[in-house]
């Protein structure tokens, strides 16, 4: 038994030192030093092991199986993931039927504003709320790439439109494992975090297209903007206030979709924007009829086109649901499945197979502050559920997608292959990423940091908002950083008293700003751009918006721990 210790130099300020050194060598690596994402990566865990072995005192043996573990992750689900989204994409592109969805984008609005409005915003919220996990910056971003968009765009501009919706991710994933480590009730959580994100979610779409063209030419579509940014914000309210967290971003961006497709057809802008950089010129309208040279397919072409994607939407929300999940993992009542009780339970043991990590599991104790005097040994579990995995969904969507294309299927196994090869070092990148974020949260490496934010006193809210920006900068999942913080804002609340309802939400709402810089997504948005080698670029081109989102999102935390009206938001537990 390992007890974990936060200030292992007996000096806040020196442990809090040792504690950031694998984040400035990671992020310091890929942003200044443009080591490969893969190196950087590799480079950060041998430090994060050595901080936790040298500076924490922690077992050799524990460190190395820690690494071991988030190495596992991180391939499955994470880079099972990656692989089959892109293995659809490559399809999709060899028989030509992604030029035709391009087009047919085009055909709703060719202002590339507009287009990135509806593909990274509208669309990839959908996929965020479905999945999670990488996906829609995977699948947007692909997108992007194919209307024209440059690598550093398509993948910055996907990883901006990322943000709001990610607390609702995965089926409200993040906010179902905050409830189970803080013991506060889930729906007040799901409606607090909707009392924070809908502000954000009307502010996104504008910063997104600001961040593409600049604040003049985004006030030119503002109308577009607006309707896109508020058919949002007003669904994810009212689900996650009156419903729960698990369909607040599929009926928001469902809704968000159908209201910017439905007024793109009763309002057009006076310029239209046509280049596919910030510094291209917009041109009239009528120009823009005149010049435009948009192909124009026939009905069953298009819908041919978009089949892919419908399939893939389908499978993906279906493998989201508890039902399907449960399912598919052998968790379903005896008489719903066949067979003698043997079979039931080799059924189970095939689909779902758990991994207690063998001298790590139930051997690590979180102490005071962090977790209560009585807190139980951390679980270290890992769970090969091959078939309930996002990736597997996608998998089989892409597989019959080939079919529908006509890909024989000795074609598709060759472009499986090549698909393999081509994405090894993002793989290894996300294997090494995950790594280090289990050896820093499992050493209590990122609680040290955690404590240094929560000894603001009266700035707290502010901070603890940007606590969970950190944690998911680190972890590259708004669940981890919830799993890792959310027992610590509790606490750290009730001694200030204020709302551990309203703090625990913050570390959600916060953490969703963190998800642009984290070094996962980054690397997803750059296998998906064929933009390997570039992470550097990509983490300079979003940190600024991803520190100035996270900061505007402290600051309505403290209006609603401190300031009226704002305070008549806040829930208390009951």
């Amino acid at each position: 038994m390992w007890h974990q210790v936060y200030d292992p130099l007996n000096s806040k300020w020196l442990s809090t030192l040792i504690a950031s050194l694998p984040v400035i060598v990671l992020l310091g690596g890929i942003g200044l030093f443009h080591m490969k994402a893969h190196v950087a990566a590799m480079a950060g865990l041998a430090v994060a092991l050595l901080v936790a072995i040298v500076g924490y005192g922690m077992p050799v043996e524990m460190a190395g199986k820690s690494a071991l573990w988030g190495a596992l992750f991180g391939l499955l689900p994470i880079g099972w993931i990656i692989l089959n989204i892109i293995f659809l994409y490559r399809m999709t592109k060899d028989v030509g039927l992604f030029d035709v969805l391009q087009d047919s984008i085009a055909g709703i609005t060719n202002d590339r504003r507009l287009q990135l409005l509806l593909v990274a915003f509208c669309f990839g919220a959908f996929f965020e709320g479905a999945a999670g996990f990488g996906t829609p910056v995977a699948v947007t971003g692909a997108i992007l790439i194919g209307l024209g968009f440059s690598p550093l765009a398509a993948s910055g501009l996907s990883l901006i439109a990322n943000t709001a919706p990610v607390a609702y991710g995965a089926l409200g994933t993040p906010i179902i494992a905050l409830a189970s480590v803080t013991g506060l009730d889930l729906h007040q959580l799901s409606a607090m975090t909707g009392r924070q994100l809908p502000f954000f979610s009307v502010i996104v779409p504008f910063w997104l297209i600001w961040a593409f063209v600049g604040w003049r030419n985004m006030m030119e579509i503002w109308p577009a903007v607006l309707v896109a940014g508020v058919s949002f914000a007003v669904p994810q309210y009212l689900v996650s206030n009156f419903h729960g967290p698990w369909l607040v971003d599929v009926v928001a961006a469902i809704v968000s979709m159908v209201a910017l497709a439905a007024f793109l057809k009763v309002w057009h802008p006076k310029r239209i924007w046509l280049s596919v950089t910030r510094q291209g010129q917009s041109v009239s309208s009528q120009e823009a009829a005149d010049s435009a040279q948009l192909k124009r397919h026939d009905r069953a072409l298009v819908k041919k086109a978009w089949m892919p994607w419908a399939i893939l939407s389908l499978l993906v929300f279906a493998w989201g649901t508890p039902q399907v999940k449960n399912f598919l993992n052998g968790v379903t009542p005896a008489d719903k499945v066949a067979g003698t009780p043997e079979v039931k339970a080799a059924y189970a043991a095939v689909t779902k197979i758990d991994f207690p990590i063998d001298g790590l599991h139930q051997k690590i104790v979180r102490v005071p502050p962090v977790a209560p005097v009585d807190a139980k040994p951390e679980s270290a579990v890992y769970s090969l559920n091959w078939a309930s995995a996002t990736g597997t969904g996608i998998l089989l969507a892409s597989i019959i997608a080939g079919f529908v294309m006509g890909i024989p299927f000795g074609k598709m196994l060759r472009m499986y292959g090549e698909t393999l090869w081509i994405v090894r070092y993002s793989l290894l990148t996300i294997a090494a990423m995950l790594a280090l974020g289990f050896v820093t949260r499992v050493s209590g490496v990122d609680a040290t940091l955690g404590l240094a934010f929560a000894g603001a006193g009266v700035f707290y809210p502010f901070f603890g908002t940007l606590l969970g920006w950190l944690g998911v900068a680190l972890t590259g999942s708004d669940t981890a950083s919830n799993v890792l913080f959310g027992g610590l804002q509790k606490i750290t609340a009730e001694q200030l008293n204020l709302s551990p309802v309203l703090m625990a939400s913050a570390n959600s709402s916060g953490g969703v700003m963190g998800k642009m810089i984290d070094a996962q997504s980054i690397v997803v948005a750059s296998t998906a751009t064929n933009y390997v080698g570039h992470e550097g670029e990509i983490l300079r081109y979003v940190f600024f918006h991803s520190i100035a989102l996270a900061c505007l999102m402290g600051l309505l935390v403290t209006l609603q721990a401190y300031v009226a009206p704002f305070t008549g938001m806040v829930l208390w537990p009951k």
